[in-house]
């Protein structure tokens, strides 16, 4: 018979406090590993402020810069174990509020190593004193893979790669008997973090080496989508042998073993580790200087792409979106948000579960640039969620059925941004930031009416700036980039008058 403290003493240990903190409790850490190690853990979803290292009892504190930052962490790694030297780690919220470590002994390590993270995130090792990137070093790198074991694939890079941020263009091709290829970020900072974190890596176990450095080509011109090229922004370009364009433009077939993909998070630009299921352990550092390993046992002949607790499709055009906010969100409010990424046909809110709706996507390849670019984004105060769905369409109500209007069919909207074959919204996608770029303002519209138009709907603006002499177009940044998803759902299609209607998209720019 266990005693009332036996009993007291297992709830306290048990028990995960359930208030946010941004200071976040890491249980079984392998003895030999480094601060640096572990600080890589949470960099994925913001800047580490701090760390306390408990070697004795296999344990540490993480201190994220913000709460937010921490919910990001803890919301990942719930159904995705996180790893260390292929090792499980626990992570929940802690119940202190912050570190205060200033007197403790061993803290010179811990704050040499945040400097270095800091150092790496705001780019200092990359810029030059004016501030711009050193010469040489573009968004273009080239990748030899040395040591070819196994066979890597265009869709192996891109699920390496993608975790220093968004992959626009990757070519592969085979040069003085050695594998490799030209891969295109959407931002240089982005390639530089790659190319410090994976030059020297191996993707499998003791081979297939990566060499990465900058390439001298500032941008690369992708014209057929295949298995040796793919252009991620275009998936209206053909697959080069009179096939049609490749559906979807992720294939299910992946050269290695059950991919979990993690979501992106928009404030650092690159997403969280990568996991592979059943215990083998995926973990791309985010650090030079082999904070880890891209190590897996072995690479299985075939696989399906899967995300945690999800049993979706992929190549499927329908998207299954939860933990929405059932006061705020609307089928319309979703059909603006992820029109941005391709034409929305569809939409559901589920009826007696309104956190979760259906997305009903023109096809595959758009359906998986929403996953891409949406996946993670906080959307009305929630850490948006969207995967594959298990259905193959979006069922409309049958006549006479209570809805409430929850399902809408959009496929003859004139909102949608892509009907038209070569249009240039193919080659203007990018990821949710906090600079938006308007288009179609009438003349009569001032830089005051349109301030005026953002903050009404709860905007912070901070910077504005119109881009042509006859102020038709127009770049404006607000407070973060959830701010911009709320504006670019309440404010695209506005009517301004004088028959312009707002038309409201991301921005890869900053004022």
């Amino acid at each position: 018979c266990m005693s009332n403290s036996d009993k007291k003493k297992n709830f306290k240990r048990d028990r995960s406090p359930c208030s946010p903190s941004r200071v976040l409790h890491l249980r079984q850490i392998p003895s030999d590993v480094t601060e640096a190690e572990v600080i890589s853990l949470g960099l994925p979803f913001g800047k580490v402020t701090n760390l306390l290292m408990l070697k004795g009892k296999s344990q540490a504190f993480l201190e994220m810069a913000s709460e937010e930052a921490a919910v990001s962490m803890v919301n990942y790694y719930t159904p995705a174990v996180a790893q260390l030297r292929h090792q499980p780690v626990y992570i929940q919220y802690s119940n202190h509020r912050e570190l205060k470590t200033d007197n403790l002994p061993n803290q010179a390590r811990v704050q040499a190593a945040l400097q270095a993270v800091n150092a790496m995130q705001s780019g200092n090792l990359a810029l030059t004193a004016d501030g711009e990137l050193l010469p040489g070093q573009g968004s273009v790198l080239r990748v030899i893979v040395e040591n070819l074991f196994y066979p890597v694939t265009l869709e192996v890079l891109y699920q390496v790669f993608s975790k220093f941020g968004s992959v626009l263009k990757i070519v592969t091709f085979t040069k003085n008997n050695q594998f490799q290829a030209l891969l295109q970020y959407a931002d240089p900072m982005n390639a530089f973090y790659a190319k410090m974190g994976l030059d020297g890596q191996n993707i499998y176990t003791a081979c297939c080496t990566l060499r990465v450095d900058f390439s001298k080509l500032n941008s690369l011109k992708v014209k057929y989508n295949n298995d040796k090229s793919r252009d991620f922004t275009r998936f209206d370009l053909p697959s080069g042998n009179g096939q049609p364009p490749l559906e979807p433009s992720m294939p299910a077939a992946y050269g290695t073993q059950n991919v979990i993909f993690p979501p992106y998070v928009g404030a650092t630009g690159y997403a969280p580790a990568m996991g592979f299921a059943q215990g083998a352990g995926l973990s791309v550092p985010a650090l030079p200087g082999g904070l880890g390993s891209l190590a897996v046992t072995t690479p299985a002949v075939s696989g399906h792409m899967t995300t945690p607790g999800v049993t979706g499709v992929p190549g499927n055009s329908v998207l299954l979106v939860t933990n929405l906010n059932p006061e705020v969100i609307t089928p319309d409010g979703l059909f603006i948000l992820f029109g941005v990424y391709g034409d929305v046909h569809r939409v559901k809110i589920m009826f007696k579960k309104k956190e979760n709706a259906l997305v009903q996507m023109a096809d595959a390849n758009q359906a998986q640039l929403a996953i891409n670019y949406l996946n993670g984004q906080r959307l009305y105060g929630r850490v948006l969620r969207t995967t594959f769905s298990k259905y193959q369409t979006v069922q409309l109500p049958c006549e006479g059925q209570q809805d409430q209007g929850l399902t809408k069919d959009y496929s003859n909207s004139p909102l949608h941004r892509f009907r038209k074959p070569g249009s240039k919204n193919f080659q203007n996608i990018f990821p949710p930031s906090a600079t938006l770029h308007l288009a179609n303002i009438p003349p009569s519209v001032t830089v005051d009416d349109l301030k005026n138009l953002f903050e009404n709907v709860g905007s912070t603006v901070k910077a504005f700036r119109f881009l042509q002499k006859d102020c038709k177009m127009a770049l404006i940044q607000l407070g973060c980039v959830e701010e911009a998803l709320h504006a670019l759902i309440e404010l695209h299609n506005y009517d301004l008058g004088e028959n312009h209607h707002l038309r409201v998209s991301f921005s890869r720019c900053t004022i």
